[in-house]
């Protein structure tokens, strides 16, 4: 009889590719799946009985900012509680390397990441990954904003030609440790004078290596097209493809402009690579700024330098009890972050039903008081939108988070279940999975997640994190060479 590590018994497998779901039993040696079947005549040195539970790939969160809490908080238990097995960091222009910061905090929106900028090069941010392993695995990208105070002493102007090349050699050397690509978050000060020459000038040096480009837009609201229509053509004069960060229409004027974003998306798809994720809510969380409170039909303080016992609060009662205006309540809370109910849910079902849509959290991990996007994402499209609201089958919606953004960022060896491939899975019941983090609760873990394994080992079991650190840092090369 032919012995394993595990076998996870009678499970229901969805696989992540889309096809329809099997009965089987998958067996594990070491880090890697191993047989998918009927292996009543093999045993495990441990078994699972996961009998009328699913079996699926963990999932892929393509769209963090777990950077520093990949050190910090290594058990990562906001995210394995909810199934994730690899983390994607570095994303909306902001990465916790290459940087080290000289002062008392990083311009915001860098200062999401907390206060760990002390890696001057991506090798020593991939080493320290090493040295203090996580529960989980990470991808990263490179943040252009993250460049950009590496390299400018002002920030509120294009790059000279110095400054470029500077960025292009730190860029190049983060490429070169691993980095899957580069990011931009256009819409933020740090970013916000770049030209689109300047991130043409840095994106020159994806193509060549296969790297991607993604993108928090430099609009999301009235703006929105023509937002677009720029990171297509950085896509498209660098060669390489575009994922669009957090799709969606911000903003009350601007509800219902999905239907042609979306539509674009989709003629461009036919003539470049272009790619999405989405979060499943209708607030935004990001740093304190006034013009977004002005869009927003709610704003809920999340965090605050200066007055750290009004996060959880929402603004309009916090500048009543400070006896300010909204405007200058939010000034006197700086630097501060906030949640901003600034979308339409009919915009969020839409993104969501696009089938080229991967499903990532864009959760802030250093928030007192976050967004319950960063606790609850992957159950809620499971739960709500999958089994509740019909929105898509659970193969579709396992195959969003799965085995398509596996496909999309390059991610060899994850995403799916199949021999030879890494035990990344988690078991879930179906009928029970659910987000419990909400606006009042926002750090609840979600309910249904069994056992979440990554590279072999139970990371998150019965409700808690197992303390297994297994995790590894996916590098670019490794990935590639592992593909051919």
């Amino acid at each position: 009889m032919t012995t394993h590590d595990l076998i996870i018994r009678k499970g229901v497998v969805i696989d992540g590719s889309g096809s329809p779901r099997i009965e089987a039993d998958l067996a594990v040696d070491g880090s890697k799946i191993v047989a998918i079947g009927d292996l009543s005549n093999a045993q495990g040195r441990a078994e699972i009985d996961a009998e009328g539970m699913i079996v699926a790939p963990g999932f892929i969160d393509v769209h963090t900012h777990d950077d520093h809490a990949l050190l910090s908080k290594p058990d990562m238990a906001f995210k394995a509680s909810q199934g994730v097995a690899t983390v994607v960091v570095g994303n909306c222009g902001i990465s916790l390397a290459p940087l080290t910061f000289q002062g008392d905090r990083p311009p915001a929106p860098l200062d999401l990441l907390g206060d760990g900028y002390r890696f001057p090069k991506m090798a020593d941010f991939f080493d320290a990954l090493a040295e203090t392993p996580s529960a989980l695995n990470a991808a990263a990208l490179v943040g252009h904003s993250t460049l950009r105070v590496g390299a400018m002493e002002e920030l509120d102007r294009p790059a000279t030609d110095l400054e470029i090349d500077a960025m292009r050699e730190a860029l190049s050397e983060a490429l070169d440790a691993g980095a899957i690509g580069m990011s931009t978050g256009l819409y933020y000060d740090p970013a916000k004078e770049a030209p689109t020459a300047e991130v043409i000038r840095l994106a020159e040096l994806l193509g060549p290596v296969k790297g991607l480009y993604t993108t928090h837009l430099r609009n999301e609201g009235p703006d929105l097209q023509k937002a677009m229509e720029e990171a297509f053509e950085i896509g498209r004069a660098a060669g390489v493809k575009v994922v669009l960060s957090h799709h969606k229409s911000a903003g009350r004027n601007n509800f219902g402009k999905t239907v042609e974003s979306l539509a674009l998306i989709e003629k461009t798809r036919k003539e470049q690579p272009v790619t999405l994720d989405v979060y499943p809510y209708d607030a935004s969380s990001t740093v304190l700024q006034y013009e977004r409170v002005l869009n927003s039909k709610r704003t809920i303080v999340t965090w605050s330098e200066k007055n750290p016992e009004f996060a959880g609060r929402d603004l309009t009662d916090i500048a009543a009890e400070m006896g300010l205006s909204e405007e200058d309540a939010a000034s006197a809370l700086q630097p501060a972050g906030a949640i901003y109910f600034m979308m339409d849910e009919d915009d969020v079902q839409r993104v969501l039903k696009y089938p080229h849509a991967m499903v990532a959290s864009d959760g802030l991990p250093h928030d007192a008081f976050p967004h319950p996007r960063l606790w609850g994402t992957f159950p809620r499209v499971l739960g709500h939108y999958s089994r509740d609201l019909g929105l898509m089958p659970l193969e579709e919606a396992v195959h969003r988070m799965s085995g398509l953004p596996a496909s999309e960022f390059g991610l060899t060896g994850r995403g799916l279940l199949a021999s030879g491939n890494y035990a990344d899975i988690v078991i879930f019941n179906a009928e029970t999975v659910a987000d419990r983090a909400d606006f009042e609760h926002p750090t609840e873990p979600a309910a249904g997640i069994s056992t979440v394994l990554v590279n072999g080992q139970a990371v998150w079991r019965n409700g808690a994190a197992t303390g297994a650190r297994p995790g590894q840092a996916l590098k670019r090369q490794d990935l590639q060479d592992a593909a051919k």
